[in-house]
């Protein structure tokens, strides 16, 4: 079977985890990581060559071309939603380049949270109701709304972009509201992201999330993974990036999981057909799982991170064999096995973050890790030798067991052998699941 040289965008801890799954697959040739990070740089090139270094994104995306003609890339697979929203997938494929990764048209369902509402109303795929604001007086409409006509709390508050993680509020009522309207005004990015906002109603259940790869008509399911959003544990404080995750998650068992394809994942898949955007690459649902059944809570339109650490790790199929079968429209004839083992990730962080941290605190312990578990950088970097921090999430440990409470504690053990200073992260990952 033939060899490919493939690239990974991305410099993240998802992008380490999808370098360290590609990089055991006999498909492989070359494994290219643009630009990727210290932790990559183990399987594969690093090439310095990232959306900052560029004036506008057109510029990228022929660096990015040229970078796959250069280095006669099979495959190129990006890794976080920025470039897929940008269109990334429709300039390479207009090249003649293979790209595991929807077009732009089918990122929508990430892109623009009042895209995927309008999508999922006019299919009749369950979820939350909505109510929508838009133009220059978005804010101060959903402001007064909040303040006098919604008679239900809490209430979600979403921004319609790309807000990195951070751009959902749920406001207990008023007041809490009000502050959370501020927080968006003055935050740059976050503001940006809400020239249209979304208020939902609050729904109750637990929220776990089931991942697919699809060619457009055929998917294939991965595990289901429980994310944890916010810094504090208990669920409690600001939403972050994601503190860490599970999988599979007890509350999405065989019936919910079937529930899951039927009513939503393969509506959705028609429903893009029929918009005239099929959806290609992996298919992020994220889920409530309620009285009712499961509710779409949001569509990522690539692997959850830190969820993505968490659930390569499971997989025991050729990750490239599949992404390969996904491009060339051959999935329907693919196998996707999972183990049937349970995985743990905890994300270490810098202290302060998601709020202001300081960088280039020297990180010891890695080389003391079990070779049982798995280690995937995100914010750090290299300087005369010594690994440092670089982010506000430096790090993923990943640890498996034959049970949930065997993969928590032998991550967690993992975890203790490495440190920073200000080194934080909750000690309550997959408690949820304990519970269940």
């Amino acid at each position: 079977m033939a060899r490919h040289n493939v690239l990974i965008i991305g410099s993240g801890g998802r992008e380490h985890a999808l370098a360290w799954s590609l990089s055991r697959s006999p498909l492989l040739e070359n494994l290219f990581i643009a630009p990727g990070n210290p932790g990559t740089a183990a399987l594969g090139e690093n090439i310095p060559l990232s959306p900052g270094d560029f004036s506008d994104t057109a510029s990228y995306f022929e660096a990015v071309a040229a970078l796959v003609g250069e280095k006669q890339i099979g495959l190129t697979v990006v890794g976080p939603e920025q470039p897929l929203v940008d269109g990334i997938t429709d300039f390479l494929e207009a090249r003649g380049c293979k790209v595991f990764g929807p077009s732009k048209g089918a990122a929508r369902l990430e892109g623009s949270k009042t895209f995927a509402k309008w999508l999922m109303h006019k299919y009749k795929i369950p979820t939350a109701e909505s109510i929508e604001f838009t133009g220059e007086t978005a804010l101060d409409d959903a402001e007064a709304w909040l303040k006098y006509d919604n008679g239900r709390w809490p209430a979600v508050i979403k921004a319609d972009g790309l807000a990195a993680g951070k751009g959902v509020f749920i406001s207990s009522d008023a007041e809490e509201a009000a502050e959370h309207i501020r927080l968006i005004r003055e935050d740059a990015s976050l503001r940006k992201a809400a020239d249209r906002l979304i208020i939902e109603e609050f729904m109750v259940g637990e929220e776990a999330s089931v991942f697919a790869i699809t060619d457009g008509r055929n998917a294939r399911l991965l595990l289901s993974a429980q994310d944890h959003k916010r810094i504090g544990e208990g669920d409690t404080g600001l939403n972050t990036g994601g503190m860490g995750a599970y999988a599979p998650a007890p509350v999405v068992d065989d019936y919910v999981l079937k529930l899951v394809e039927d009513t939503i994942l393969y509506p959705t898949l028609g429903a893009m057909q029929l918009e005239g955007h099929a959806y290609r690459g992996v298919l992020y649902l994220g889920l409530m799982i309620t009285e009712e059944g499961p509710k779409v809570v949001e569509y990522n339109c690539r692997f959850g991170d830190p969820e993505c650490q968490a659930l390569l790790p499971a997989m025991e199929s050729d990750l490239l064999e599949v992404m390969l079968a996904t491009v060339n429209f051959e999935l329907e004839e693919t196998e996707v096995r999972m183990s049937r083992d349970h995985y743990c990730c905890v994300v270490m962080a810098s202290g302060g973050y998601p709020g202001a941290y300081e960088k280039g605190k020297e990180i010891s312990g890695i080389g003391q890790v079990s070779e049982d578990a798995l280690v995937f950088q995100s914010g750090t970097r290299e300087e005369g030798g010594r690994l440092l921090t670089n982010g506000g999430r430096v790090l993923s440990v990943v640890a498996a067991g034959p049970d949930l409470t065997r993969a928590i504690s032998r991550c967690y053990k993992e975890v203790e052998k490495i440190s920073f200073d200000g080194a934080y992260y909750r000690r309550d990952i997959g408690k949820k699941g304990l519970n269940r």
